[in-house]
């Protein structure tokens, strides 16, 4: 159960590693996807900020308290324990058996959809394409050959 604990603790959604896709974790991966509603991936998606905001570089942009942050983890913790003992049991036994790249591989493709769903808002995705105003498009072109 080590390898689980791991996987519990970074979900390989913040994990900068590459996850090997195989058939047990493309199927846990489906069976995540397919047992989490709008709001499970928004909880996840909110974790996945609070987890970052820890980092000392990001720290200083957003103010999140611990009692944010304990809830934020016991959410996800739900979650996970949910998906994996209720939702997807057989699905986690073979990924597990496979071991630790295969979970990670299953997690990694649920935070894609949460992230999907959560930069799917016009907000969201405004604020992502911003940055565009101020490249430097005349460079961009000269390297595309345009």
């Amino acid at each position: 159960m080590r390898i689980l604990a791991t996987l519990l603790l970074s979900l390989a959604i913040l994990s900068p590693h590459a996850a090997m896709a195989s058939p047990a974790s493309d199927a846990l991966g489906n069976c995540l996807k397919d047992n989490t509603s709008g709001k499970d991936r928004k909880d996840l998606a909110r974790w996945i900020f609070v987890s970052m905001s820890a980092h000392p570089e990001i720290r200083s942009m957003a103010s999140i308290n611990e009692s944010v942050r304990t809830e934020t983890n016991k959410q996800m913790a739900d979650l996970v324990t949910r998906l994996l003992t209720v939702n997807c049991t057989a699905q986690t036994r073979a990924a597990a058996q496979e071991g630790g790249p295969s979970m990670l591989a299953s997690f990694k493709s649920l935070g894609e959809v949460a992230m999907m769903e959560l930069t799917s808002n016009p907000s969201v995705a405004e604020s992502i394409s911003a940055y565009v105003q101020f490249v430097d498009k005349k460079k961009v072109e000269e390297v595309l050959g345009k």
